[in-house]
């Protein structure tokens, strides 16, 4: 499966090769020598989620503390969503920075963030079906949020959407200026040993 490292480190695109034919078409979303091929380690499954989503409604930032962090593996298998991924560890070389990948039923393409990266997505059309894969089960009171409007981190939301619908606990997440003083994010030599632990973990 073809895939591409993303400018922020620790994530990747993954593009699977679709066949059709007269009944309709086959893919693989996910493939372990691929996904391992790509960031150097399995991927530990631990939970599967479903998301629905209207046009217009924003996800995220979220984000699980270091260690143990949840990375994601995600996917859109209807509609349409651009998924983001943001650079939250301080002391990351491009902490507060972030990239996109178009999750559509056209392309296919899913996207990996590992451990300790902020997640979020728009939906660009009703009904948006978003499914992801995570290496860690749903840990309240391990899981944070960053304001996924705040000006420093910049967003691009399509225009187009309108105003952003956003949940409640979105719209109260602290900036990333406040959750970097407050102490909530994680840090990148946390997140580069949870890496290199991985790492020699799949190499066992």
């Amino acid at each position: 499966m073809p895939f591409r490292q993303l400018s922020i480190p620790g994530s990747f695109e993954f593009t699977p090769l679709q066949f059709a034919d007269e009944r309709g078409f086959f893919l693989e979303w996910f493939r372990d020598e691929s996904f391992v091929e790509a960031v150097g380690h399995p991927f530990a499954l631990r939970q599967a989620n479903t998301s629905v989503s209207k046009r217009g409604v924003l996800r995220g930032i979220h984000f699980a503390d270091v260690p143990l962090g949840q990375a994601k593996y995600v996917t859109a298998t209807r509609g349409a969503v651009i998924d983001f991924v943001i650079d939250i560890r301080v002391g990351s070389p491009t902490f507060g920075q972030w990239d996109s990948v178009l999750l559509d039923t056209i392309d296919r393409r899913a996207i990996y963030l590992g451990e300790g990266l902020g997640h979020a997505f728009v939906a660009l059309e009703d009904d948006s079906t978003v499914s992801y894969l995570c290496s860690d089960v749903f840990r309240p009171e391990r899981e944070h949020g960053v304001d996924p409007l705040d000006p420093m981190i910049g967003l691009a939301i399509p225009s187009e959407l309108g105003a952003p619908i956003l949940s409640a606990k979105d719209a109260d997440a602290p900036s990333l200026a406040d959750a970097a003083a407050a102490g909530l994010l994680p840090t990148w030599d946390a997140c580069r040993a949870r890496y290199d632990e991985l790492a020699a973990e799949g190499a066992r």
